[in-house]
């Protein structure tokens, strides 16, 4: 499969507001496909559409061959989020979260020791594998979010402005992190940090008041615009150049 992500003529209004205008779009599989935008842009609302969380007014997308709308079950077993707000158990233990999430998914005592371990190595949690959720730090619960996340194997993880709040060591830490899953899956990041974009990113999409501006590689977008860095090509682009 050449797109994990195909997207027709997506949208979604609320009210007389248009949050996605028509979207037409592609993620290659196995990519690291970053969101930009300003807020409002229509980056969240999206991948609200493509997780199943927001039904769209109109067009369709597939993700992993599955419609979001003839196959949403099917979609869903396939994606996984990591949102904005770090969805970790507060009185609960980082080993005990992702025991929890595994559950959940069905997964036998088996599987879920054989997970567990697998994601407390991965994101090197052994050292705060008994600590309870709420007396982490802000790194170390994105970083157990995203493991939340990646317990239950998906082939697509949307990350949803991951690195908000963090100070620079555990941003550059968590960079790190997702770099690793590069290649393995496909990942769908929105971000507004345009370093982490320029650092991670295989495509970039830049979106403002619903539409699509411009989309293609860090290069291509600084070429488009001859612009130096990311940032400049994006106020070029979101501004009309």
């Amino acid at each position: 499969m050449e797109y994990s992500i195909e997207i027709k003529g997506l949208r979604k209004e609320f009210g007389s507001k248009i949050a996605v205008n028509d979207l037409d779009l592609k993620v290659k599989e196995g990519s690291l496909f970053a969101f930009l935008g300003v807020n409002g842009a229509g980056k969240t609302t999206t991948i609200r559409m493509l997780t199943g969380l927001t039904t769209p007014n109109g067009g369709d997308a597939s993700v992993m061959g599955y419609s979001i709308h003839d196959s949403l079950q099917e979609v869903k077993k396939v994606v996984n989020l990591s949102p904005q707000e770090t969805s970790v158990a507060p009185n609960l233990t980082v080993r005990e979260n992702l025991e929890f999430i595994a559950g959940i998914y069905g997964f036998d005592k088996a599987k879920t020791k054989e997970k567990t371990e697998q994601m407390m190595e991965q994101f090197s949690l052994q050292e705060v594998e008994n600590s309870k959720a709420k007396t982490l730090s802000g790194g170390w619960q994105r970083k157990l979010s995203i493991a939340m996340a990646l317990i239950t194997e998906p082939k697509v993880l949307f990350l949803d402005e991951p690195t908000l709040g963090l100070d620079v060591l555990a941003r550059r830490e968590l960079w790190r992190e997702i770099e690793a899953l590069k290649g393995k899956i496909t990942i769908i990041l929105t971000t507004h940090y345009m370093e982490e974009a320029e650092a991670l990113s295989d495509e970039i999409a830049i979106m403002a008041k619903g539409d699509l501006k411009a989309v293609g590689t860090l290069e291509e977008l600084k070429g488009q615009t001859g612009a130096e860095n990311l940032e400049e090509a994006f106020i070029k682009i979101v501004e009309g150049m």
